[in-house]
């Protein structure tokens, strides 16, 4: 079966579980077209990533004469249809407060799309997010295009719901996914009732054979925590710099590692220096998965203080690798790091969170790994990519069907 992922920018440093689902779909025997608006420009430090711009297709790099020609060229052979799909637009622009034009570029994109997955044999299309990849997907099914579903992670999507459309997106779609029950609550309480029976749950997935077994824990002092993502307010990275000044005189043997980068470094940047444990904490910038696993595996623990979240890949990583956790209670997250392999603080409590940091200072290297253990045993049996991806398969399949 052939598909087709239509995806907004595609791929980034940040997305590298929909990197890993659609090789998962493809070793399952599905055919899959990348299609994305457009391509990410910076710099791609992961090899596997810059494979993944090579096989993608970007619909704006066609040029805005050349989008418009075949939207005009699909309008005077289907008329009606096109028509629907603009009147469809104009809601969406108007649930989004008035974004007319960018709207009426998503139908000029949705016709390139639905015109490419015709001449490709696309028998469904699958999006990841809520916001433009299934609104331009619905478009294109309206102006006489294929099926389409889509992935839900959050938070961005549970913030504004109404401006997204999000209940007309699940109406018209095949099928609408979240990556967690969590995620799933999310989605029902815009789906009517009379579709909650589309909402479906396919968690994020790791690949096991990258982590064939749990690594050694590397020797104390220091006690080594790392934190991994965009440096975007919803991560809370400034907490836990608050939290790691709160122990900068108590406990001087932990060392934070912050691994990622985005808009807030300089204010993180800032604050390290504001409170003078410049030597307590280091940035690394963005790096390549081998940077990142072995971040990990120099590390005791990771750390995550997100005040809102989806379900994050990179405790899924860190856990299979045999790390203890210490995260927050928001999203999908209780639903994946339990007692008996992390702590879990309120959002936003940084007495909290250093009080978490101390616990683990505490904890001897050998209930550590026992920590790790059952974490790793619980990622394993809950989120290998290609069970999960499994899962998408046999709802595309079903759908189509």
């Amino acid at each position: 079966m052939k598909i087709a992922y239509v995806l907004n920018t595609y791929p980034q440093p940040s997305h590298s579980f929909i990197r890993r689902e659609i090789h998962a779909l493809e070793r399952a025997g599905f055919e899959v077209l990348r299609l994305a608006m457009r391509r990410f420009d910076d710099e791609l430090v992961d090899p596997a990533n810059e494979g993944e711009r090579q096989r993608t297709e970007y619909v704006l790099k066609q040029g805005a004469g050349r989008l418009l020609a075949g939207f005009l060229r699909l309008a005077l052979r289907h008329p009606g249809s096109t028509l629907r799909a603009l009147r469809v637009a104009r809601q969406l622009s108007r649930n989004a407060q008035g974004k007319r034009l960018r709207h009426l570029a998503y139908v000029v994109e949705a016709a390139h799309v639905a015109r490419r997955c015709r001449d490709e044999g696309v028998q469904h299309v699958h999006c990841h997010f809520g916001t433009n990849a299934p609104a331009i997907a619905m478009l294109a099914q309206i102006m006489g295009g294929v099926q389409y579903s889509f992935t839900v992670h959050g938070p961005e999507e549970f913030d504004t719901p109404e401006a997204l459309s999000l209940g007309e997106k699940i109406r018209r779609s095949a099928f609408a996914v979240g990556v967690s029950e969590f995620g799933r609550s999310q989605l029902y309480r815009w789906a009517g009732f009379d579709v909650w029976d589309r909402v479906k749950v396919v968690q994020c997935g790791i690949e096991p054979h990258v982590f064939p077994k749990a690594t050694p824990f590397p020797a104390l002092p220091p006690l080594r925590v790392v934190t991994i993502g965009r440096f975007v307010e919803q991560k809370g990275q400034l907490t836990l710099v608050h939290a790691m000044a709160r122990l900068k005189e108590s406990h001087p043997e932990i060392h934070l590692t912050l691994v990622g980068d985005g808009q807030m470094r300089p204010a993180i940047e800032k604050a390290i220096r504001a409170v003078g444990i410049e030597d307590r904490i280091t940035l690394t910038g963005w790096v390549g998965e081998d940077r990142v696993n072995a971040e990990l595996e120099n590390a005791h623990a990771i750390i995550m203080p997100s005040f809102a979240e989806g379900l994050p890949m990179v405790l899924m990583e860190a856990m299979a690798t045999g790390r203890p956790v210490i995260s927050t209670f928001v999203a999908g997250i209780p639903e994946l790091v339990t007692p008996d392999c992390g702590w879990l603080v309120p959002a936003g409590d940084v007495k909290a969170l250093a009080d978490a940091l101390i616990a683990l200072s505490e904890t001897p290297v050998a209930q550590m790994a026992e920590m790790g253990a059952a974490g790793r045993e619980r990622v394993l049996a809950r989120h290998d990519v290609d069970v999960e991806a499994s899962k998408l398969a046999g709802h595309i399949r079903a759908a189509v069907g």
